[in-house]
């Protein structure tokens, strides 16, 4: 890889894997309509000459298609990542997340670039019947918009592989932690607590089970991946890995951690049901053998992902404001 194209950039995942990339001494162009990204999550990538900025939409195919010109390598991780009120705005998970892929996928065939990595999520099996979910568990009826997006994303990738002889990487993840965090269940406590110390509103029972990865050991395993195996040893040149931890946690006891952790004891108020919202999968813990036997490993607990989340969210409180 020498200059690498990324969507989202300015995102919590695509920021952190910009400055990870330039580490790594590569050049890369960003592109980001900032709907949610961050310019200060950038702030450090735009000093650096080997990287470019543009501003625009994946829904824009024209703009896409000069951006990625002259790039060998796409990371594909814009999209709308809104679960909870996918069915609030329907429309916003097809052309954000489906029709985004498909555009990405066009702008690389008309710009000659074949490689691929895309951002997919541990929740398109659904409410799996095998857990921990491997990477070859049949599909269920999908649960969320946000879900059945995405895996219609990973349908496109495989037949512009098998048709056009791209190289594809997907990685379903487990729901990230970590610094630049703006999204998720730590930030929606933290924001209740600061309001309102004595109690806290928790959706669903509180026995629904999660798991979760740490920013830096998700970035690590892509690139691990990438720059170590060949998708084209691979069936239709696709190579398709789960990613996230050996453990899973519930919501009471991520309550329990980001309590203690500000020393709080509030009253607990729960909506009810093992369910937060349609689409909510009570259960995510995915079987990460695959990616385990190329030698990557974590290096945080679920635990401490969710501390150090909630530490840098305390150092950095103006990304409650934008929310």
């Amino acid at each position: 890889m020498n200059t690498i194209f990324v969507t989202g950039a300015a995102g919590f995942i695509g920021s952190h894997l910009v400055d990870r990339l330039l580490a790594d001494g590569k050049r890369v162009v960003g592109y980001d309509n900032f709907s949610t990204g961050q310019r200060e999550f950038l702030e450090s990538a735009l000093a650096n000459p080997k990287f470019k900025l543009i501003e625009g939409d994946c829904l824009d195919l024209s703009a896409l298609t000069r951006a990625v010109a002259g790039c060998d390598f796409v990371f594909h991780l814009a999209a709308n990542a809104d679960v909870r009120f996918g069915l609030d705005h329907p429309h916003k998970d097809f052309q954000q997340n489906a029709v985004a892929t498909f555009n990405v996928l066009e702008a690389m065939r008309a710009s000659d670039v074949k490689r691929i990595a895309f951002s997919s999520t541990g929740s398109v099996y659904g409410e799996a019947e095998i857990i921990p979910t491997p990477e070859n568990h049949p599909f269920p009826v999908q649960t969320s918009l946000y879900a059945a997006s995405k895996l219609a994303g990973e349908g496109f990738i495989h037949a512009y592989c098998e048709g056009y002889g791209f190289e594809g990487y997907i990685f379903r993840f487990v729901s990230i932690l970590g610094e630049r965090y703006t999204h998720g269940h730590v930030i929606d406590f933290y924001k209740q607590l600061l309001a309102h110390a004595d109690h806290l509103k928790v959706l669903g029972d509180g026995t629904q089970r999660k798991s979760y990865l740490y920013i830096g050991d998700c970035l690590e395993a892509m690139l691990h991946v990438i720059n170590g195996a060949t998708a084209k040893q691979a069936k239709h040149h696709v190579a398709t890995y789960n990613l996230g931890t050996d453990e899973y946690v519930e919501v009471n006891n991520s309550v329990k951690y980001i309590c203690r952790a500000l020393g709080l004891r509030p009253r607990l108020e729960y909506t009810g049901g093992n369910k937060g919202w349609v689409g909510d999968n009570p259960f995510i813990f995915l079987d990460t053998k695959k990616i385990r036997a190329t030698s990557w490993q974590t290096t945080l607990t679920i635990e401490q992902s969710i501390l150090r989340t909630l530490q840098w969210l305390q150092k950095n409180q103006w990304v409650l404001q934008r929310r």
